[in-house]
């Protein structure tokens, strides 16, 4: 197919494609599918090889969000029944964190429901940085706070935080009709502040929440513009209580060909899979592994994810590999720029090989921190695929609670 051959060599170049281009890898058949995958794959392997970074979420702070981001499940006014609590101490974090990393995982997530940190709240989530760093050689530490205001960035980069997460999560066009509290400018000025303070950035998508194919383009358009280390894509977990607990719109092609996209779009950057993999991809997450770099182990903010052990298993027998705390991420040429792994920072050091960035996800952070994950565009009609409730699962062991976490 030309327009494959097209992108690959566009994405071993690092050549922006065009936005036609990109629109058509969402409009290509099933037929097509595994074809799409093999080449978004070869772009995949020219800068990550087969490795696979794992990020671990730490929810610090969950629920009574004052924001009203309609696919969250923190939100104002939401009904999910999911945990509630206040902020973790930094002890019951950096223990929370402990069970990632053993896991394997190379990066923390640190992440905080509510619009912005107060400078108290910065403050606290210092803390718990310089303790998990303390009790975790190695360890990368993101956080996922919500809005920022003036020097907070660089306090949490002088505490020792590597990267920042704030999700742009669907086009400018449509951001208005997601959420009132905030706008899309906000969330972008947010992503320039922790760049212009030294950390990595880590701002990516949700798909699945009724935008267009037009929409998907024009967000990942304007993340390659905003040039995030990190972009992780996040699928709509329609939780109940939710405004958008009907979008069940997506299958598991559909994502692949949304994940594909994202990779012909930003191909040397790290893309993870994010929330909501498990409901939509299900039994074919092991492809996504031939687009993505990076995913989340084990559970997300407010939503249980497959056994930590599952995830490792697929990750092995896919014939991919775990990517090491001494590896670096991102490319050469990114790090070299600023990336998570070129700055001063508690990163891993440059390596010959290809390195990365990376923050949040359960998926979105939503107002403030993240939210839980939404998915991809309406496909609707009668080929709509079936609402599956029974794969939504509410978090209830890990952080907030007495039972182990799920690493």
């Amino acid at each position: 197919m030309d327009l494959l051959n097209t992108l690959v060599d566009k994405g071993l170049r690092r050549e922006l494609p065009t936005r036609e281009e990109a629109l058509a890898v969402l409009a290509t058949s099933d037929d097509d599918l595994l074809d799409v995958v093999a080449a978004a794959g070869k772009v995949r392997r020219q800068w990550f090889g087969r490795r696979v970074k794992l990020n671990y979420l730490v929810n610090l702070k969950s629920g009574l969000c004052p924001e009203d981001c309609s696919y969250c499940s923190q939100r104002l006014g939401s009904k999910a029944g999911i945990l509630k609590y206040t902020w973790l101490k930094p002890d019951e974090a950096s223990k929370a964190a402990a069970a990632g990393v053993a896991g394997g995982a190379k990066r923390v997530c640190l992440v905080a429901s509510g619009r912005g940190p107060t400078d108290r709240d910065v403050d606290r989530v210092s803390e718990t940085i310089e303790a998990i760093k303390d009790q975790n050689d190695g360890v990368e530490v993101c956080a996922c706070l919500g809005l920022l205001t003036d020097g907070q960035a660089e306090r949490l980069r002088s505490a020792g935080a590597d990267a920042y997460n704030h999700n742009l999560n669907t086009s400018e066009e449509t951001y208005g009709a997601i959420t009132t509290t905030h706008t899309y400018a906000d969330r972008v000025e947010t992503v320039r502040q922790a760049q212009a303070a030294g950390l990595s950035a880590c701002s990516g998508l949700i798909a699945g929440m009724g935008e267009s194919d037009a929409d998907l383009v024009d967000v990942v358009f304007s993340l390659r513009e905003l040039d995030p280390d990190s972009v992780p894509v996040n699928f709509l977990i329609p939780f109940e209580g939710t405004p958008l607990a009907k979008e069940w719109n997506l299958t598991p092609q559909r994502c692949l060909r949304i994940l594909a996209m994202v990779r012909f779009v930003c191909p040397d950057v790290e893309v993870r899979l994010a929330g909501g993999r498990e409901v939509h991809l299900r039994s074919l997450q092991p492809l996504a592994l031939h687009l993505v770099n990076s995913i989340f182990l084990g559970d997300y903010l407010t939503s249980e994810g497959q056994a930590g052990q599952a995830d490792l298993d697929m990750i092995a027998d896919a014939g991919f590999e775990v990517e090491g705390a001494d590896t670096s991420t991102l490319p050469a040429h990114r790090a070299a720029a600023g990336g998570c792994d070129g700055h001063d920072g508690g990163c891993a050091p440059c390596g010959d090989t290809p390195a990365e960035a990376a923050g949040c996800g359960d998926a979105p952070p939503h107002a403030a921190g993240c939210g839980d994950a939404p998915a991809e565009a309406v496909i609707g009609g009668a080929d709509a695929p079936a609402a599956r409730p029974d794969l939504v699962a509410v978090r209830r062991r890990g952080a907030g609670t007495d039972l182990a976490p799920n690493a």
